[in-house]
């Protein structure tokens, strides 16, 4: 190997720049020789946040622009006929259709509000590298339980906020990851990802997992100091340190360790890239305005469940653990199988594990706090059945993606075992109200 000083181009001499050039030898009468130049862009090469080459959206002019960006907002997803319902549910609840009714519209229409959520989330994520698309994906996908749980909590369903959160992570870990597996799979025979960075994902959500286990646990022995107030106290001490320990996260994966979770190389990924038709305020714009017809339909869900439980004969239970976080993850869901399908393994994985990592450790233990605050007695014990589920689901998972690959079968078994935890959930009925813990009941007063 021999090292040898370059000056560069007679423009830049002046500069006193420099290149260096490394000659290999390989034995026969050829050589490779690479250049490499201190002032490169290719060390910028994602490791930024925001790309160095950003696209211009502008480029044909503002109309076609509009045109362009209106005619990709509202009519290229048929999904996107359902958005009929939004005024079909303001009008229902104005009317005083019935709460069956409302629910049913405010249920409908929140599916396609989150599909495009996602999608502008998307574009947005197309300013930025993968690991802080990511993240903005499985953000701004969870946007739509946090806001459920809020007003949730608001009206006193402490009940419905831990069912609804719990069934998100059963479904973004099961349901859309098994998706992503099985549609990725169809055209491929294996796919690949970074079994380090998600293993790191993994680390955490079964520190999450025991955080909301103990409580149950403790509950279940009869082994309470203080009664049910040791239970809650616990929680609001459990949740303090999964916050602590999740913005110790972001730190670790946005700056310190951002390699972990960078996307594995594919000659086939650049083809495959969508063009973006969104500009970056745009995107912010947008999110608002999405953002703010899913907070109007979240408020007529959660005051049409109990009314919606009792003219559909279902348990409020499988309502908030099954229906809603299904239309609630319509976002991470049509992400997840369309990165899956463009052979981009480690966003997909990274908006099915990620958003079940955030709801984990940063949104269940955030509405815990901020139920401590209005002093409302929302704890971690979900009940023993509920916490067992959540257990079997996180072994599950972990053995169809700790060898870093991902295949058909993979992704059909993951289907098949969130229809089986879904039909466990029907046939199930909650326990009786004990106790002075408000999530023993699915409403409380105050």
């Amino acid at each position: 190997i021999r090292l040898t000083p370059l000056l560069s181009s007679s423009t830049e001499m002046s500069k006193k720049k420099e290149s260096v050039e490394i000659e290999m030898t390989t034995g026969v009468s050829n050589s490779d020789v690479l250049r490499f130049s201190p002032d490169s862009d290719d060390e910028d090469d994602g490791r930024g946040i925001f790309k160095a080459n950003k696209p211009d959206v502008m480029k044909d002019g503002f109309a076609v622009y509009m045109q362009r960006a209106t005619q990709e907002l509202f009519f290229t997803n048929k999904l996107n006929y359902l958005l009929v319902c939004v005024p079909l549910a303001i009008i229902s609840n104005g009317g005083g259709w019935g709460d069956g009714i409302t629910f049913t519209f405010s249920l409908i229409a929140i599916c396609p509000l989150a599909e495009r959520l996602g999608f502008v989330t998307e574009q947005l994520a197309g300013y930025t590298n993968s690991t802080v698309g990511g993240l903005l994906n499985a953000s701004f996908g969870n946007a739509t339980e946090m806001i459920v749980s809020m007003y949730a909590l608001k009206a006193g369903l402490l009940r419905v906020v831990q069912l609804s959160l719990l069934g998100s992570i059963l479904s973004n870990m099961l349901l859309v990851l098994g998706c992503a597996f099985l549609f990725g799979g169809m055209s491929r025979k294996e796919q690949y990802f970074n079994a380090e960075g998600v293993m790191m994902n993994f680390g955490l959500l079964l520190l999450a997992v025991m955080g909301l286990s103990l409580p149950a646990l403790l509950h279940f022995t009869h082994t309470e100091l203080h009664g049910t107030a040791s239970e809650l106290a616990l929680s609001r001490f459990s949740s303090t340190i999964l916050l602590l320990i999740y913005l110790a996260f972001l730190y670790f994966q946005l700056v310190t360790h951002t390699h972990l979770y960078e996307d594995e190389e594919d000659d086939d990924d650049d083809d495959d890239d969508e063009e973006l038709v969104l500009g970056f305020w745009d995107s912010i714009v947008w999110l608002g305005v999405f953002t703010v017809f899913i907070s109007i339909l979240s408020d007529y869900l959660v005051a049409t469940i109990e009314g919606a439980s009792a003219s559909w004969d279902f348990s409020v239970a499988f309502i908030s653990v099954i229906l809603l976080p299904i239309v609630g993850n319509a976002a991470e869901h049509a992400s997840a199988v369309m990165f899956a399908l463009r052979n981009k393994m480690d966003i997909s994985i990274g908006v099915a594990i990620g958003s079940s990592t955030q709801i984990a450790m940063f949104v269940f233990p955030f509405c815990v706090c901020v139920a401590w605050a209005m002093d409302k007695p929302l704890d971690l014990n979900m009940k023993v059945f509920e916490t067992v589920s959540l257990v079997l689901c996180v072994v599950t998972v972990t053995f169809c993606i700790r060898d870093g690959k991902g295949n058909w079968l993979k992704g059909l078994t993951l289907i098949l075992a969130y229809a089986i935890l879904a039909a466990s959930f029907f046939f199930h009925a909650e326990p009786p109200a004990e106790g002075l813990a408000g999530t023993s009941r699915f409403r409380i007063d105050g």
